[in-house]
């Protein structure tokens, strides 16, 4: 089946206006029609005209949602080897998450009858990008920004617990620490907006960069001409044709870190029980989070190696589940957990957000503050949604991993009730391939490593497709690194 759509796809040079940026995206179609979008980025202060490299790229990210339907992608200016590396890399992987996860098996009812590939049909060969990036010229891979400074921590900020218990641990342990947010112009930002207004009133380090993107995915969809026309009636929990997320929002805060001279991208991806290497068809599958797995920090740190040397991207909490996360949240930074929201359609009430409490966002955050003995209506969520969680929750309408689920249906229960047993690990420090304490730069390793213990209960590894308990000491955890095998 033939999903492309384009012939090119034309990013201009960025147009820098004091503090905003601006690139226009060309679509061409195969029968010669043109659509066009202006795509914008807005910072708090005016933009160095030295990082202008950072936001070429920073507008190449979105493009990568739609390497599958368009012969090329061209670039009105040029970019350096290393960029251009990255670029390709980052096409590969988000072609065939989208394939697998937007064509053949999708979550949510976007497609038009008949373009969804039946997944004995699907192969390998066709997901590979069928486009590649044409830039002006290949510059040289000099730095954009050197001497950054290594205890100074960006977190990328959402109001969602992971960001915040991140901001929480760091700060704790007496470290630089500034929350970033980005403000995508959609119903995200609502989400972030409690947090925000916290961290603006009670943190001098808070900033945040406005983008209309939400926009511009809504454009994409409109011309793209197997998805549905009704798209924005669709109610789901997941977006069509956006597996690539993560990356425009650390390119389009890296202009930032150079600025401020943040020797620390922090973005927070918590665990993710992968034992094994998935693949769909011979490909890597990635469930569609390639963006938060620990193989996109790799690559992003090669690229920063050669651009913005001195700069480590990683996650504090790949080693704790969300269970475990919520719990270091509420225990240790109860005024910082109040501003949580998790949810997919929050709305506002007076000068309050208010979770939905019925998506499967919030039913996953319900179940792990009563699995923890939190009251969730400390962070919005009415008494109708917490009375009636115990009879609407079942495990076909959380998306977290099985064991996650036995645990936290456990600990709600209080040991007791036939349907559910104790999952040890899930309570533990996990010591593996994609989430091991090697990726974290050694200076905060101890430190972290103590909160995650004052909380949990010891260590395990990976022994055989089983987590096993173990004594793993602290200090371990820089002998124990394994050679992760998911590569981009």
């Amino acid at each position: 089946m033939d999903f492309i759509c384009y012939k090119d796809i034309t990013l201009s040079e960025p147009a820098i206006d004091t503090n905003t940026a601006t690139t226009t995206v060309t679509l061409l179609t195969r029968n010669r029609q043109k659509f066009s979008f202006d795509l914008s980025l807005q910072y708090e202060n005016p933009i160095a005209p030295e990082y202008l490299p950072l936001l070429r790229l920073a507008f190449c990210m979105p493009l990568l949602n739609y390497g599958l339907f368009t012969e090329r992608f061209t670039l009105q200016f040029p970019v350096s080897s290393a960029d251009l590396g990255l670029l390709n890399d980052l096409n590969q992987v988000f072609s065939s998450e989208t394939y697998i996860h937007e064509l053949v098996k999708p979550k949510a009812d976007y497609l038009l009858p008949g373009y969804q590939i039946p997944e004995e049909k699907a192969t390998a060969e066709a997901a590979q990008p069928k486009s590649q990036f044409i830039p002006s010229a290949i510059s040289t891979d000099a730095p954009l920004q050197q001497n950054f400074e290594p205890m100074r921590c960006g977190v990328l900020s959402s109001g969602g617990k992971e960001s915040l218990t991140t901001y929480g641990m760091l700060k704790e342990l007496g470290f630089d620490v500034h929350p970033l947010y980005v403000n995508e112009s959609g119903g995200h930002w609502r989400t972030a907006m409690t947090a925000y207004r916290y961290h603006q009133q009670t943190e001098p380090n808070t900033g945040r960069v406005w983008t209309n993107v939400d926009r511009f995915y809504l454009f994409m969809l409109d011309h793209l001409p197997f998805i549905r026309k009704d798209h924005r009636q669709v109610r789901a929990d997941v977006y069509p044709v956006r597996m690539c997320i993560f990356p425009y929002y650390v390119f389009a805060l890296l202009p930032l870190f150079a600025e401020r001279r943040i020797g620390n991208l922090l973005i927070g991806s918590e665990f993710d029980d992968l034992r094994m290497t998935p693949s769909f068809k011979g490909l890597v599958d990635y469930y569609g989070i390639y963006d938060q797995d620990v193989s996109f920090d790799r690559r992003m740190n090669l690229w920063y190696n050669r651009r913005m040397p001195g700069m480590a991207q990683w996650s504090a909490l790949r080693p704790v589940s969300g269970l475990i996360v919520e719990r270091i949240l509420f225990s240790r930074y109860p005024e910082l957990a109040k501003n949580q929201r998790s949810c997919h359609s929050c709305h506002i009430e007076g000068e309050e957000v208010i979770p939905c409490g019925v998506c499967s966002k919030c039913m996953g955050i319900l179940l792990f503050l009563c699995a923890n003995k939190i009251d969730p209506r400390l962070i919005n969520y009415t008494k109708e949604a917490v009375e009636s969680f115990p009879v609407r929750v079942r495990s076909s309408n959380l998306k977290l991993d099985q064991d996650e689920k036995e645990q936290s249906f456990f600990l709600m229960q209080g040991g007791g009730g036939p349907e559910v047993h104790s999952v040890d690990h899930v309570e533990r420090i996990h010591e593996g391939p994609s989430c091991s304490m090697s990726y974290v730069p050694e200076r905060f390793r101890d430190g972290l490593l103590s909160i995650m213990e004052a909380h949990t209960k010891g260590y395990c590894v990976l022994e055989n497709g089983e987590w096993v308990p173990s004594a793993l000491p602290r200090h371990e955890s820089s002998l124990t690194m394994q050679k992760a095998s998911r590569e981009p």
